[in-house]
């Protein structure tokens, strides 16, 4: 029983550590989505902000100016997508593609002439990243059955960002259900025409919610260098920005559902991890590949639309023209 229980523990545990980035990055493509932007980009944002944040901590000796600078690196290429798709009405996927190609290429090519280590930053130590805090509390309560073992080693243990990530689910809903703005976040995704219509500007409202797009990936970025590990590796998101994405489809463009799916693709990360060389009744030990591409499975299946539909804003992917008056 007791091994079941530290199973689960640690399981959860990891789950939390591995669900961070993920939250973070689809309530990033939740804001652009819900403004008519289509965010595809997720992945190279995460990436540049990784970088940034991985070499200015490195730089400077402090993980909290590695994070702004990756929120406003992230912000920079959220900008660009921005100019993109809203000013010049660009083709939405066309240019997310391109930001992860850009990412992708101008993170190994600084990389490899700012450090010689293969596109990686130099490992990150002391102040240089985010340390993991204890919760009041959590030692005395440490050898209490069941609850007192959930809050000092699941809850407790963790770096900043990923209580920032937690807390951040309940803001992004109370600012996109409970404020002006996020009415016209909503609107704008919606009816662009009726927004224009009310005098509201639609290109000010859209430039507005990709870059609170690129701040949120920016923190995703920052929490793969400098606090999930501890420096930049080349290519070091490997998928999570489309995982994210397949987490904000499945959760259907809410805050909440998409807590609970980004939960749900750490978790089977986490498992992956906790499976490798594990043996079980009647199949055996199951292969680690299969455990390993669990998530990357489960994000493909939900990206075809096999599980539930779900029905994206309006006026997704259309540039708005504002008609001469």
């Amino acid at each position: 029983m007791n091994d079941i229980l530290t199973f689960i523990t640690l399981a959860l545990d990891a789950t939390l550590r591995v669900a961070t980035p993920l939250i973070l990055a689809a309530l990033a493509g939740l804001f652009s989505e819900r403004s008519g932007i289509v965010d595809i980009g997720l992945e190279g944002k995460m990436l540049v902000g990784a970088f940034a944040a991985g070499a200015v901590a490195y730089w400077t000796g402090s993980a909290w100016l590695g994070l702004g600078a990756a929120m406003l690196a992230s912000m920079g290429f959220a900008l660009l997508h921005g100019l993109a798709c809203i000013t010049y009405q660009g083709n939405q996927v066309v240019s997310g593609v391109a930001i992860n190609i850009l990412a992708s290429g101008l993170t190994t090519i600084l990389g490899l002439a700012w450090f010689h280590q293969g596109g990686s930053t130099p490992p990150l130590v002391g102040a240089q990243r985010f340390n993991d805090i204890t919760l009041p509390g959590a030692d005395a309560l440490k050898s209490v059955p069941v609850l007192g073992d959930f809050y000092a080693n699941v809850l407790s243990g963790h770096n900043i960002l990923v209580y920032i990530a937690l807390l951040l689910v309940p803001f992004c809903a109370w600012v996109l259900y409970k404020t002006r703005f996020g009415l016209r976040i909503r609107a704008v995704g919606e009816n662009p025409k009726a927004v224009d219509t009310a005098g509201v500007s639609v290109a000010l409202l859209r430039y507005r919610a990709v870059l609170i797009a690129g701040a949120l990936c920016g923190i995703a970025g920052a929490y793969l260098s400098t606090a999930q590990n501890a420096q930049f590796i080349r290519d070091m998101t490997a998928g999570q920005g489309f995982m994210a994405l397949a987490a904000l489809i499945f959760a259907k463009w809410r805050p909440w559902p998409i807590l609970a799916a980004a939960l749900l693709f750490g978790f089977l990360d986490a498992l992956a991890i906790r499976m490798q060389g594990v043996s079980l009744p009647l199949i055996g030990q199951v292969p680690v590949q299969l455990i390993e591409s669990l998530p990357y499975i489960l994000t493909v299946v939900l990206l075809a639309g096999f599980i539930g539909k779900a029905m994206p804003p309006k006026a997704l992917g259309l540039p708005y023209l504002k008609e001469q008056r």
